[in-house]
C-alpha cells in the first residue's frame, strides 16, 4: 500500500536546513528553520532566531543540529555554511522573543553542510563538517563531570587531505565500527577514533556525492553496501560491496534512478512502520544555478527496497512555489502525534511538513 502525505507550506523563507526539538521546553516539538522557530504544535506562530547573511539565493545556514553545547538544559543549535568561514553555535536564550547569540567553534574552510555521529559510543554525537576543500575533522563536545556540555570542543584531524564532496558513515567492514565514507574512498575507524588519521581506502569515486553517503546492506548478505545521490548532477546509485575470495574488496554500482537531478539530502525511515526502511530523498533546489537539470521540476520521493529492487514513490512533484524538494537538510520525525514518521523539507523554495497519514488503501 502507497503511504499517503498532506502537504502544509510553513514559510517561503529560502532557508536549506531545518530541525524538531522542543525549543522553549514546554513539552511540545517545535520546527527550527534557518533564520526562524515555529512553535508547536501549529507551527504557525515563528520566532527569531538571528540575522543570516544572505549570499545570492542561499542563506548563511546549512545546517540547524540541536545539542545542549553550554549545559544550561536548553537545546542550542550547531550551524556552518559554505560562506561563514567557521563552525559555529548559537545559544538558544529561553526566552521566545529574545535573539540566540553566535558563538565560534573553530574557523573552518567552506562547509558544505554537516552531519552527526556518536563516533565514539559516548551517547552525545561528534559533529562531522563536510569540507570539500580540506581535511576531514570531527569535533566532539567536551563535557563536564556531570555529563554537561560545557560550550567547548575537541577537535580531531582523521584524514589529512581535501574531504571533497560527500560524507556519510557506513560499518564497511563489519567489524560493529563505523568508518566515514568519502566521495574519493572510506576511512577505516581505528579502536582510539582520537588516535589521529584514521587508515584511507581509495576504493571507489562518488563524484559530487550527497551528504549524507548512507551505509546500508542492501541485498541482505552481511555486507554493508552504499546508497549515494548525485548532489550536483543527475543519478541516484546504490554500490554493492563485493568480496573475492582472495579477500579484496570491489564496488559494482547499481542505477536507482536517473531521472533527477540534485539529490543532496537522503535518509533511511520506517515511514510505514512495517519494520522495514525505505529511502526518502529528493532535489535540492538551486544546489547550484548552473548543475545539469537544475531548473528541473521539484520532487520529494521515498523508494520501497527489496533486494536492491528500488521501487519509486512520488511524495511531490511539480514547480517550485507549487511543489517542494528536499533542500540540504531535512528532517523526519513525528510532529503530528499520529506515529507516523513527517517529513519536514527545508529549501530556496520555502519550508514544508509532509504529515505522514499512513498507508492508504
Amino acid at each position: 500500500m502507497a503511504i499517503a502525505f498532506s502537504k502544509r507550506k510553513l514559510s517561503d523563507d529560502p532557508y536549506e536546513a531545518c530541525s524538531v526539538f522542543d525549543v522553549n521546553n514546554d513539552g511540545v516539538l517545535d520546527i527550527v528553520s534557518g533564520a526562524y522557530w515555529y512553535e508547536g504544535p501549529d507551527f504557525v506562530k515563528r520566532h527569531k532566531i538571528c540575522e543570516l547573511a544572505s549570499h545570492g539565493h542561499y542563506r548563511d545556514d546549512f545546517s540547524d543540529f540541536p545539542m545542549d553545547v553550554d549545559g544550561d538544559g536548553r537545546m542550542d543549535i550547531v550551524t556552518g555554511s559554505w560562506w561563514g568561514g567557521a563552525l559555529k553555535w548559537r545559544k538558544n536564550p529561553g526566552d521566545s522573543a529574545a535573539e540566540w547569540e553566535t558563538f565560534e567553534i573553530d574557523p573552518t574552510s567552506n562547509i558544505e553542510t554537516i552531519r552527526y555521529c556518536d563516533i565514539d559510543g559516548c551517547g552525545v554525537p561528534e559533529i562531522f563538517p563536510n569540507t570539500p576543500g580540506a581535511p576531514q575533522a570531527f569535533y566532539k563536545l567536551v563535557c563536564d563531570e556531570n555529563g554537561k556540555g560545557t560550550g567547548k570542543f575537541r577537535k580531531t584531524v582523521i584524514f589529512d587531505q581535501p574531504s571533497g564532496h560527500g560524507l556519510g558513515f557506513a560499518d564497511i567492514t563489519g567489524n560493529g565500527r563505523l568508518d566515514v565514507v568519502l566521495s574519493g574512498g572510506w576511512l577505516e575507524q581505528p579502536e582510539d577514533p582520537f588516535a589521529g588519521p584514521w587508515t584511507f581506502h581509495p576504493e571507489f569515486s562518488l563524484g559530487t556525492a550527497s551528504v549524507p553517503i548512507i551505509g546500508y546492506d542492501v541485498t541482505g548478505n552481511g555486507l554493508c553496501d552504499l546508497i549515494v545521490g548525485q548532489a550536483h548532477d543527475y543519478g541516484l546509485h546504490w554500490y554493492e560491496q563485493m568480496i573475492g575470495e582472495d579477500g579484496a574488496r570491489s564496488w559494482v554500482r547499481h542505477e536507482i534512478d536517473a531521472t533527477a537531478s540534485q539529490y543532496h539530502d537522503l535518509m533511511l525511515v520506517d515511514l510505514d512502520l512495517d519494520g522495514e526502511l525505505e529511502l526518502v530523498t529528493g532535489k535540492r533546489y538551486l544546489a547550484h544555478d548552473d548543475d545539469p537539470g537544475f531548473d528541473d521540476p521539484l520532487g520529494l520521493y521515498y523508494f520501497k527496497i527489496d533486494g536492491g529492487r528500488f521501487e519509486k514513490h512520488v511524495i511531490d512533484y511539480g514547480p517550485a512555489g507549487e511543489a517542494s524538494g528536499n533542500g540540504i537538510f531535512m528532517w523526519i520525525q513525528d510532529v503530528t502525534g499520529n506515529g507516523y514518521p513527517d517529513i519536514v523539507a527545508p529549501g530556496t523554495e520555502g519550508l514544508y511538513l509532509f504529515e505522514n497519514l499512513g498507508p492508504q488503501e
